[in-house]
């Protein structure tokens, strides 16, 4: 019997994959986008370096230096944890030589500042690609190309896609978690063209692009009002329940027609879930039911759903 439950357990908890095992990745990245990236790097089992600016000296011992240490340390010691993080001053001549101790032995840097501070610190591709060859950058900008020196944050980028609504900020910071992981991403991108041609590459990655990505939905239509999952579809809404909320799922039409059946609907069809009638029913009927039933029908008849206060 052990060695059954020792196998069901190997077989339910498969050995991680690490790509990047054996690639170090150094960052030079602050805030939010940056770190997420490396924290990925690092689950992908790259060896990952982080030089920080040194911390205000007003403040406290052992402060970092990244302002997310400042603003929300539990955040700054998840996305650090396991990364060897470094204090330098990179606009001074100790500062610049640790850097490049460090870089001699990098295969992607990973970076967050405008080009012109990248200038400034001797970090343009031009010299970095011409000092280490075999040297990956990956660069998160702001915007692309000639828009990467115009300021901006989370907030603007979700603006300009039209993914703000009211005045109501959104639940979290869509744009730099997608823009960590298109962060990650280039990294396994620049690995692959080193190992293919021998040399580094620079690779852009803009948070106002990340945004788009993920407006892509909107963009197409696809979550515009009265859309198929725009709240067109009956199956697909979030409902009022008799103790709190349900997000209803049942968009494919096997979904549809058991929630329609639950619900009593003389037609179950695909086409019919558009019907003012249908939404009517849905939510006459889930308005009675409390979170407890809704979960239980949820298990009992396949439906997706999620029960919220």
């Amino acid at each position: 019997m052990a060695t059954t439950s020792a196998t069901t357990a190997s077989l339910s908890t498969p050995k991680p994959i690490l790509p990047l095992r054996g690639v170090r990745v150094l960052s030079l990245a602050l805030n939010l986008p940056g770190p997420a990236a490396l924290m990925r790097c690092r689950q992908m089992g790259a060896t990952c370096v982080k030089l920080e600016p040194p911390a205000h000296p007003t403040a406290p011992k052992g402060t970092p230096g990244d302002p997310m240490g400042l603003y929300n340390r539990a955040a700054y010691e998840v996305l650090h944890q396991g990364v060897r993080v470094a204090h330098a001053d990179l606009k001074s001549e100790a500062g610049q030589k640790q850097l490049h101790r460090e870089l001699a032995k990098t295969d992607v840097l990973l970076t967050s500042f405008r080009p012109s501070a990248l200038h400034k610190l001797g970090l343009d591709w031009k010299a970095l690609h011409k000092q280490y060859p075999t040297l990956s950058l990956v660069a998160i900008v702001g915007a692309p190309g000639v828009r990467a020196e115009e300021p901006g944050h989370d907030l603007t980028y979700l603006a300009e896609n039209h993914l703000v609504g009211g005045l109501d900020l959104p639940p979290t910071l869509y744009a730099d978690m997608a823009g960590s992981l298109m962060g990650s991403e280039a990294v396994l991108q620049a690995r692959l063209h080193q190992l293919q041609k021998g040399k580094g590459v620079r690779i852009e990655v803009a948070l106002s692009v990340a945004a788009g990505y993920l407006a892509l939905p909107r963009t197409w239509g696809l979550t515009t009002p009265g859309a198929a999952v725009g709240g067109g579809h009956a199956g697909y809404r979030v409902y009022p329940c008799a103790d709190g909320r349900v997000a209803v799922a049942a968009l494919e039409p096997h979904f549809a027609a058991a929630l329609g059946a639950a619900v009593g609907l003389k037609a179950a069809h695909i086409m019919a879930m558009f019907a003012p009638e249908s939404h009517a029913a849905i939510a006459a009927f889930l308005a009675t039911q409390t979170r407890q039933q809704l979960d239980q029908l949820a298990r009992s008849k396949d439906i997706p759903l999620f029960t919220m206060v």
